[in-house]
């Protein structure tokens, strides 16, 4: 009787913590809702980072976000699970973006209330692990490492959401991801991999040199105003495995585009005390730079950033795409010629 009445609990805490298993059909947010605070911007910040600290997760950068005119306040957090990232150990050294795990937290709506998000770890599975002979495996693994985020930030005092956010999509179109609606052809119908742009080539032999030339190189840049998107400044660097690494970047100009972007067609959900609602997909960032051991080359990668933003914004509508297709290769070519030998 005690075994039964235990595998029961067992079953219940399983479907309370697991919100995302779901049916083929289903859609699913890039990004999820975790926790409405009752504690202010500052107050929740400390009581997440406190968290964390005494966590399995491994918190590799912080950054405090520029929102436009300092209407809201935000902050993400870059982090890993040694865990997920272990279990992931065989995969493509192109597919270590999954890996990335991103929490923010941000201020929105008149009261300026504090919330907690994610990006989603399961959408990015059916993204990056699409053509893996061990998609299920791994798939499973993001939905714990997505269970134990909320663990983590359910210490936090407040409202519990687990709420998925727009974009949303359905497995099947994660898993051929190559943009959204008529603006794929923005995204020139390219999957994750052909997204992944080169900068430069190297021997295999010279990884740890690359790695230390590209994070040079990105540092020795001046981060300028919103006004022009040259000079990077780097959030994380994460060596994730001797053939990976990976680079998240910022800088004022991707943040404010970002942002407004995303806010300018969402009129019901912006007000004068809460103008930029864009704010809750600043877990969106950091942008990425990769360096991966491919053959006998070495290679340095960026994404496609229209495929990037697609992923990320896509729910600001094909108006704000339109109004600022130029946007994505001006962060491109900046990222590129950063890095450039």
């Amino acid at each position: 009787m005690k075994a039964r009445i235990w595998m029961a609990v067992i079953t219940i805490a399983a479907l309370i913590s697991a919100p995302l298993s779901h049916a083929a059909d289903d859609k699913i947010g890039i990004f999820e809702s975790l926790l409405e605070s009752s504690q202010s911007f500052s107050e929740t910040t400390e009581a997440l980072e406190s968290a964390l600290e005494g966590s399995s997760f491994k918190l590799h950068g912080t950054h405090d976000v520029r929102v436009p005119d300092d209407k809201h306040q935000a902050k993400i957090y870059v982090l890993t699970s040694p865990t997920y990232t272990d279990l992931a150990a065989a995969e493509s050294p192109r597919t270590i973006s999954a890996q990335i795990l991103r929490i923010a937290v941000f201020t929105q709506g008149d009261e300026q209330t504090t919330y907690v998000n994610m990006a989603n770890p399961v959408a990015h599975a059916m993204v990056f692990y699409a053509k893996s002979d061990n998609y299920d495996a791994l798939l499973a693994a993001a939905r714990d490492v997505a269970a134990e985020i909320r663990k983590v930030v359910t210490t936090v005092p407040g409202n519990p959401l687990n709420e998925q956010r727009k974009p949303l999509r359905k497995e099947k179109h994660y898993r051929k991801f190559k943009g959204d609606g008529p603006a794929r052809m923005m995204a020139k119908f390219r999957t994750f991999m052909k997204s992944q742009l080169p900068i430069d080539v190297a021997n295999s032999q010279d990884f740890d040199a690359t790695v230390e030339a590209v994070i040079a190189a990105l540092k020795a840049g001046t981060v300028s105003d919103a006004s022009d998107s040259t000079g990077w400044e780097t959030i994380a660097e994460v060596r994730l495995r001797d053939d990976a690494a990976y680079v998240g970047i910022t800088n004022p100009y991707i943040e404010d585009k970002m942002i407004r972007i995303n806010s300018r067609f969402r009129g019901d959900s912006k007000s004068d005390l809460s103008p930029y609602p864009g704010v809750d997909h600043v877990t969106a960032l950091p942008t990425e730079v990769l360096i991966v051991k491919d053959g006998d080359e070495v290679l340095v990668l960026h994404y496609g950033q229209m495929w990037r933003m697609q992923l990320y914004f896509w729910d600001s509508g094909y108006r704000a795409f339109t109004a600022n297709v130029g946007v994505p290769g001006k962060i491109a070519g900046s990222i590129a010629a950063a890095i450039e030998p």
